[in-house]
């Protein structure tokens, strides 16, 4: 039996939309348009759904996903803490809609908005990956598919030496059991 790694399924680091630390919104949105643009369609059905934020040494500090960069939009989300809790816990659609009247959240015009937004710096809103969304190259399907479950994660870093090489995407793990449940006998 083949063991399938999470290196035969990870996106090099080198093929993956990055940006400096020093970067704004705009010019990541760019590196990620860019990296479309060059994405081997072949290999990759699915297009890229982050930005991996880099320091001076090409060293991995964060990633912007499409969440971060629609958040990034509108900086009273910051004064209302964990807006994920928020979401799950129950809350109806009324007061959500509440809060975006008592916080003033999207006021002026959505140009206007978006103006400003692009030129924020990545590194005060990129997200910084936690201890559980790393993953060893070697590390067989089975176990990414663990960590991607458990985490609730879009993608895992990839690490060689301890240093990132790449990424796994949810959508190629998928991409690959569901390619093997076609080829099942049923």
């Amino acid at each position: 039996m083949e063991t399938i790694r999470v290196k035969d399924l990870m996106v090099p680091l080198e093929e993956y939309a990055t940006v400096s630390e020093k970067a704004t919104l705009f010019e990541a949105v760019m590196a990620l348009e860019k990296a479309h643009e060059e994405l081997d369609r072949s290999r990759f059905k699915y297009l890229h759904r982050a930005i991996l934020v880099l320091d001076k040494n090409n060293n991995v500090l964060g990633k912007i996903s499409q969440l971060d960069a629609l958040r990034a939009l509108e900086p009273k989300y910051k004064q209302m803490g964990d807006t994920g809790t928020i979401s799950r816990a129950g809350f109806s659609p009324q007061f959500l809609k509440s809060m975006m009247e008592r916080y003033s959240i999207f006021v002026g015009t959505f140009q206007d908005i978006c103006v400003k937004a692009a030129k924020l710096k990545v590194k005060d809103f990129m997200y910084t990956p936690g201890e559980g969304e790393y993953i060893e190259e070697s590390a067989n399907l089975g176990e990414a598919i663990h960590q991607l479950v458990m985490g609730h994660h879009q993608s895992l870093l990839v690490v060689r030496d301890e240093r990132i090489v790449g990424i796994l995407r949810l959508t190629d793990v998928f991409r690959e059991v569901f390619e093997t449940m076609m080829t099942c006998e049923i």
